[in-house]
Parts: structure tokens; C-alpha cells; sequence
């Protein structure tokens, strides 16, 4: 049977979406999505050549191709709702997707979303026509107004940015995966392949994951570790994971052993 993610009104096999920033050079970076089996790219539009030029030494849109990805234009950098909406406007002009992965996070120490820019933006975004994946802290009351407003998805926080710590946030999590009837998308702080499938049997939709590939010692492989450990994750959560229990349960039933 076919397990497809839907997100507005596209389909995709892959739940594994990757982020571009980080790698030591742009062919590592086109090499390593192929790995990762991705179908959904994320682009910070600060490091995009946005005077159509398409200067290959310094567009990293040139590494990505249009017709294998989707390009997801992040607002990352924005410090408040107008740039961040003024940034998604610059991108749909230069011929990317109406779709755009939001991000408000005005402290540079921390990078912790902004929950009421990010809401004021997905409004007017969503007005627009634009499909919004916003960024947020494991809030489960923002991502329910969120959703009202018209999010394609939520994409709460693990841990923060960078961090590579996992899924700190679990139980906020598990709350918002329950209550949401968008595609929540777990991203930032996934910075091993066990977090991602730990995320995925949660029944998180997708992960996103960078600075874990971006900074490996052989990025291509830490892709096909994140591409196997999110299919295994995305298996368990649909076949059903045994309940936890606080007592040993043997594995051979001991009435045979009484019989030997």
C-alpha cells in the first residue's frame, strides 16, 4: 500500500526533507540530497542569488534541481513578520515556488521562532496564496492557530537549531501530533539518525534535517543513514509499537519450559 505524505495539493514519498546550509562545498551538498532520497529542499533565500543571474559560483539554486526537488524558500533571518513576508515575495519574483518554510527568530543567540510574528505572517502569507510551513517552538496552542490560519503544515522544534540534541521537546510533541489535522514536520536539533526514527514512531509526518548531514565526516553516507532511519521509523509507527510495561515479560512462554 502506498504511504504518501500530502501537503497541500502535493504528494511525496520521500519525509525526509533536507536543508542546504553548512556543507563544505555545493557539489557535496547536490551529491549528499541525491543520497537522502529527499524530495523537498530547503533554501535560505540570504544565501540564493536573488538578481536572476545565475551566477553557479554563487547561487546555490544552481545545485538544485527544480525538477527532482521542491524548492522551499526559507525566511530564515527575518526578524519580524514584514521581512519575513517581504523575503517570500522576493522569492515567488524570481520564479521559486509559492511555497515557503517560515522562520522568525530575531535572537541570533538562541534562534528560537517568534510565535506572534510567525503567526502575523502566515496570515497575510496565507491571504496570498502562498503554502506555509511555519517554524515554531513545540507550542500545541500555536500550532492549533496556525492551522486555523491556514499553515500547510507545523514544524516544531526537537531542540534548537543546531543543536543536534534530539527531541527535547517529546512531549509537547506527542500532543501536537495528536491534535493536528495538518502534516506536523519535526525540524531542528535531529542530529542523529536515531532521532529521526524516535520523531517518525511518535507519528511525526516528516523530519528535517541539515547541520547532522551538512557537518558529518562523509555527509553522503550520514544521508542514507537519515534516508534508512526515517523509513524504518515511518514503518514501526504504521505496523504499531508494543505498549511499554514496567515488569519483564518473558519471550518464551513459561508453561513450555515446565514441560521440557
Amino acid at each position: 500500500m502506498s504511504d504518501l505524505l500530502k501537503i497541500a495539493d502535493r504528494e511525496f514519498s520521500s519525509r525526509l526533507f533536507v536543508g542546504t546550509g553548512k556543507f563544505s562545498s555545493s557539489e557535496l551538498m547536490a551529491e549528499s540530497l541525491v543520497a537522502s532520497g529527499t524530495q523537498m529542499v530547503t533554501v535560505a533565500l540570504r544565501r540564493a542569488d536573488l538578481t536572476g543571474n545565475k551566477d553557479s559560483q554563487a547561487d546555490i539554486l544552481e545545485y538544485v534541481d527544480p525538477e527532482k526537488y521542491l524548492v522551499l524558500a526559507n525566511t530564515s533571518g527575518a526578524m519580524n513578520a514584514q521581512e519575513a513576508v517581504r523575503l517570500a515575495r522576493l522569492a515567488h519574483s524570481i520564479g521559486l515556488p509559492k511555497w515557503i518554510k517560515l522562520e522568525i527568530h530575531p535572537d541570533p543567540n538562541y534562534l528560537l521562532p517568534d510565535p506572534i510574528e510567525t503567526l502575523k505572517a502566515t496570515e497575510i502569507l496565507v491571504k496570498e496564496g502562498f503554502t506555509v510551513l511555519p517554524y515554531i517552538n513545540a507550542d500545541p496552542v500555536l500550532a492549533k492557530r496556525l492551522e486555523e490560519a491556514g499553515a500547510a503544515t507545523v514544524m516544531p522544534l526537537g531542540s534548537p537549531i543546531g543543536s543536534n540534541a534530539g527531541l527535547e521537546t517529546k512531549y509537547q510533541l506527542q500532543i501536537i501530533i495528536e491534535q493536528s489535522r495538518v502534516p506536523v514536520v519535526i525540524d531542528a536539533g535531529i542530529g542523529a539518525p536515531s532521532h529521526a526514527a524516535a520523531a517518525m514512531e511518535l507519528g511525526a509526518d516528516a523530519v528535517l534535517v541539515n547541520t547532522a548531514i551538512a557537518i558529518a565526516q562523509d555527509s553522503v553516507k550520514m544521508a542514507q543513514a537519515f534516508f534508512q532511519a526515517t523509513q524504518a521509523g515511518r514503518t514501526a509507527y504504521n505496523i504499531g509499537l508494543p505498549n511499554l510495561s514496567h515488569r519483564a515479560q518473558a519471550s518464551s512462554p513459561l508453561n513450555i519450559l515446565n514441560n521440557l
